[in-house]
């Protein structure tokens, strides 16, 4: 469940940011309402999140799979360059995060 609960923090944290290239700069009301509730619904998720996973985890998961999702959507859908070193830290953003969460442990 913890995990789902972190996906939902990121899925919001993934459409408030998209809204955010709409909202121009606050200026348009629908975007800057769904930027400012998608935040607060991702904070509030990952504050779940926190009860049950370690911030060092929760974080990077969230941190490194919203950057990841971003970039992507910015190639795919808004036109921006896809370039081998955007493809490139892509890539060492989602192996940065795997290694986290391989090298982390108990305690």
């Amino acid at each position: 469940m913890v995990w789902l609960t972190l996906a939902g923090a990121i899925l919001a944290e993934v459409l408030g940011t998209t809204a955010m290239k709409y909202s121009h700069g606050f200026t348009r009301l629908w975007p800057s309402l769904v930027t400012v509730v998608g935040y607060l619904v991702s904070f509030a998720l990952l504050a779940q999140t926190l009860k049950s996973m370690g911030v060092g985890t929760a974080y990077a998961v969230w941190a490194g799979a919203g950057t990841a999702a971003i970039a992507v959507i910015g190639m795919v859908f808004l036109g921006e360059a896809v370039t081998v070193a955007r493809i490139a830290g892509i890539l060492l953003v989602i192996a940065g995060v795997v290694v986290l969460n391989l090298g982390g442990g108990t305690h």
